[in-house]
């Protein structure tokens, strides 16, 4: 594909504290979505879709984090920085350059440095628990913990006079929890006290330890004495730039905060022999602090760079803000939820022009009568004083792709848009997102689980099942040559493709619980076309052409050959008659 890439998420992995328990929404994602495209996302309720475009709009709830994983944003105007060079810039650049130079020493001694952290490491495993150990102790109390908290909440809700024998069954087993989580800790504690007097009376390997240690100290001593080189002070020299470009944008007090956090990484980094001179490399560094502004030129008065803009890594409300509404919008399920059912349609479209724009309330007011009659408002002037109330339901969502699109997004995300509307809204407002996608060149990611709505809308077409991506293709390969079980299960449900006295199909069973690890493909227990590897190991995406990919083992050239189901087979004319398309 030729178009440029404006989202591309790596390897993303979303999680969720519920219950003192970590359930695992998104699983290890991959996606490029491309300038002026329209990609759906589709799967059963609980899949993932709306987490995973929470995750790039900074809407996830606030009980869930990103553990890894990266959403690279390529937004031009957004990635353009310039910071003024003035007094408190040019001491701050200096400074932090005299530092990084002090720190650079430190890169001469990183390989012994890293010996001597394998010698401790190994020290430490022997005079505590084993990795393994400790891992087995902590899920055993994790689980005890779940158990006691769900059994509390149980007994709370028991009226002990009128069912006693259920009450004192939960009093019981909320005790025993208690004496197993309390034996559990006892044990860790005696296992934990074991390995450290057996290492304590280890006397010969405590003195070869020693004998180590202090040679490493007296070689990483003298490595990190000598002098940098004359191109390591060249780049600390960039970097010091770097480092104010990054935090520019904050005020005074939390980008001295974060000049010292930066420096402090940088050091560490240094410490442990990471190759600054490569871009990907100081990306990280960069990335759990501020996201990394790469330096580009100067003039006297100003530094200019360009900005990588990594969204997993933003934790700065203000940040938030340039990018949420202005570079991605959302148009929700339900337009009466999205709209604030006490102030005018119109101040509700201004207000937002007026956060993000530079114009003054009369060229606002202006913009949104445009946008209005632009979405198919009629009589706009006149409808614009009018509460949400006194518009039909496919008015109301005209008026959220107005909101959604009054700061022209890079991105439209439409999650489920149609699914309140009756049939002949439905077809409207799909044909206004895609008419006024020519004009105002958004990509649009539609969230869907209606394939009649996909084979309308969509360029591209991912499937997802239980927090992960498991085909992806164009809308043509992914209709009338699907190759995954789970893809064939959604399309051979469609009532649309039903024949006369024929029963209506229908995935048997429920997707897996995200709180638990997975073994082997998610849909396995659902699949009756499921093999022995599937319930052992995760299969990978197999390609199937460039740009169509499916991750099932019957893909493997070793597997042994699958028909589609009947209800698939031959699907273009039925496609055709069902959809229109």
């Amino acid at each position: 594909m030729d178009k440029k890439v404006l989202l591309q998420v790596n390897d993303l992995h979303v999680k969720f504290h519920v219950r003192g328990r970590v359930l695992t929404a998104i699983r290890g994602i991959s996606l490029d979505i491309y300038e002026d495209e329209s990609i759906a996302i589709v799967g059963e309720s609980g899949s993932g879709k709306s987490v995973f475009t929470k995750t790039f709009a900074g809407m996830l709830d606030a009980n869930g984090f990103i553990d890894s994983g990266s959403v690279i944003f390529n937004d031009d105007e957004l990635s353009d920085t310039t910071v003024l060079l003035n007094g408190f810039a040019r001491s701050s650049i200096e400074r932090a350059e005299k530092k990084l130079n002090e720190y650079s020493k430190l890169e001469l001694g990183a390989q012994i440095y890293k010996q001597l952290l394998q010698l401790e490491s190994e020290k430490r495993s022997r005079d505590t628990l084993s990795d393994e150990e400790a891992a087995k102790y902590d899920a055993t109390l994790k689980e005890l913990n779940y158990q006691r908290v769900e059994t509390s909440n149980q007994l709370q809700t028991i009226d002990s006079k009128h069912d006693k024998a259920t009450y004192q069954q939960l009093k019981s087993e909320l005790a025993s929890l208690n004496a197993q989580i309390k034996q559990a800790e006892a044990q860790r504690a005696s296992d934990i006290k074991a390995h450290h007097e057996k290492i304590k009376s280890d006397e010969a390997y405590l003195a070869e330890y020693e004998k180590q240690h202090a040679a490493l100290k007296a070689q990483y001593q003298d490595a990190v004495s000598k002098e940098i080189s004359d191109d390591t002070r060249k780049r600390n020299e960039i970097l010091a730039k770097e480092i104010y470009l990054s935090v520019g944008r904050y005020p005074l007090r939390r980008r001295i905060k974060l000049i010292n956090a930066l420096l402090k990484a940088l050091k560490k980094a240094m410490q442990l022999g990471v190759d600054l001179s490569d871009d990907l490399a100081r990306n990280r560094v960069f990335d759990d602090v501020a996201f990394r502004v790469r330096y580009l030129d100067e003039t006297p008065e100003k530094l200019h760079g360009t900005c990588y803009v990594n969204l997993a890594k933003i934790n700065n409300p203000g940040d938030w803000s340039k990018v949420r509404g202005k570079k991605i919008a959302t148009v929700f399920q339900d337009p009466m939820t999205s709209l604030n059912p006490i102030i005018t349609i119109g101040k509700q479209i201004t207000s937002i022009i007026l956060k993000h724009q530079n114009c003054s309330e009369a060229e606002a007011r202006q913009r949104a009568l445009i946008l209005m009659k632009k979405v198919g408002i009629p009589k706009a002037e006149q409808r614009f004083d009018d509460y949400p109330f006194q518009y039909s339901g496919g008015m109301r969502q005209r008026i959220v792709i107005a909101i959604a699109l009054s700061c022209q997004p890079k991105i439209l995300i439409c999650d489920e848009p149609t699914t309140a509307l009756d049939v002949t809204i439905q077809a409207q407002i799909l044909k206004l997102l895609k008419d006024l996608q020519k004009e105002f060149h958004y990509s649009i990611v539609f969230i869907t689980h209606d394939l009649g709505v996909v084979a309308n809308i969509a360029d591209r077409v991912a499937v997802m099942y239980a927090g992960q991506i498991v085909e992806i293709g164009d809308v043509e390969e992914v209709f009338y040559d699907p190759r995954h079980p789970y893809t064939w299960a959604l399309m051979s449900s469609m009532p649309q493709l039903a024949e006369k006295n024929t029963e209506l199909y229908s995935i048997t069973g429920t997707p897996p619980s995200l709180y638990n690890k997975i073994v082997g493909d998610p849909f396995a227990p659902r699949n009756p076309y499921c093999l022995k590897i599937d319930t052992i190991e995760d299969p990978p995406m197999f390609k199937v052409s460039d740009t169509h990919y499916a991750k099932t083992w019957l893909l493997d050239p070793r597997a042994p050959k699958m028909e589609k189901p009947e209800a698939i087979r031959d699907i273009h004319e039925k496609l055709i008659r069902a959809f229109n398309i």
